[in-house]
């Protein structure tokens, strides 16, 4: 079907319903008043709709005409946008990037970056990987990420400073162990424990890593710490978890344990660029505001 009318005749009438008048929708669109006058007269008569009338000497929009706007706004808004993503995309700018995010990251860390690098870029998609011991260093080896959160840089790669993560030892509140004023490690290997699963690639087993104590009798393995902390607070066994994730929960339902000349570690993360020089425009402009916002967590703190 052909279509009547065309984007520019609905941008007139928009700037109309903006200006407030004819005149002044001419003066800001840099055209005669006549013009617009002719561009009104010639889409009312392809719609068979008249969408200006005359009030208190002044041209307005009839409710036809409003109506009829308001479901041309969404066209002009997706014609723009498609212009804003062409130009993006002819400065070489990506359609999409992928971010892996290490498991031991604050992902506020990750979103609140995101949510301003949005608002500058409407054009370029976000895929975002958790990531796990081996399989943080398969996304960084394999270029298989844009920009990659880490933990202990990789050789050959650069990496930059990007925060400090806290584990702490916990279990539920009702568990045994959540009575004793401090414990040590003899009393934990006859106790449950929950640990995060290797999420690297099942074809090469030597490379799966583990990490700190695991000598407990019996082990409950999860995929992430969502799954553990859920198992943490059902009594399952005792487990150590970022301490953004127990701040964030605190309810009482879980404690922290207090382990002899163990009580918590920390493990530093790194951002990375996997592919180097190959690195496109939105995924550099990205690495910096996340590099921009460590640095404002440090002054901070």
């Amino acid at each position: 079907m052909r279509l009547k009318t065309t984007l520019d005749q609905w941008q007139t009438l928009l700037e109309i319903e903006r200006a407030g008048s004819i005149q002044a929708a001419a003066t800001s669109m840099n055209k005669s008043h006549t013009t617009l006058i002719y561009a009104v007269k010639k889409l009312e008569q392809q719609l068979g709709v008249p969408l200006l009338e005359v009030q208190k000497r002044r041209a307005v929009l009839t409710e036809d005409g409003k109506s009829l706007l308001r479901r041309a706004n969404a066209m002009l808004e997706q014609a723009r946008e498609l212009e804003e993503m062409s130009e993006q995309l002819s400065k070489g700018i990506e359609s999409e990037i992928t971010i892996a995010i290490d498991h031991l990251c604050d992902p506020a860390w990750l979103y609140q970056p995101l949510s301003e690098f949005l608002a500058h870029n409407s054009t370029t998609s976000v895929q975002v990987v958790e990531t796990s011991l081996s399989k943080t260093k398969e996304m960084v080896t394999g270029e298989q990420a844009d920009i990659a959160i880490i933990n202990i840089p990789i050789t050959n790669y650069p990496a930059e400073a990007f925060g400090m993560t806290t584990m702490v030892p916990v279990v539920a509140a009702h568990h045994h162990l959540s009575q004793k004023e401090s414990l040590c490690f003899s009393e934990l290997a006859s106790t449950s424990q929950i640990v995060i699963r290797d999420l690297g690639g099942e074809s090469d087993k030597s490379s799966k890593q583990d990490i700190g104590w695991l000598k407990s009798q019996q082990r409950i393995t999860v995929d992430n710490f969502d799954h553990a902390f859920r198992a943490v607070e059902q009594g399952v066994g005792f487990c150590r978890l970022p301490e953004h994730i127990v701040e964030s929960r605190a309810d009482g339902r879980i404690k922290v344990l207090n382990i002899e000349n163990a009580e918590r570690y920390q493990v530093p993360l790194h951002l990375t660029l996997p592919k180097g020089v190959k690195t496109g425009p939105a995924a550099r402009y990205f690495y910096e505001l996340l590099l921009d916002a460590s640095r404002s967590r440090v002054d901070q703190s």
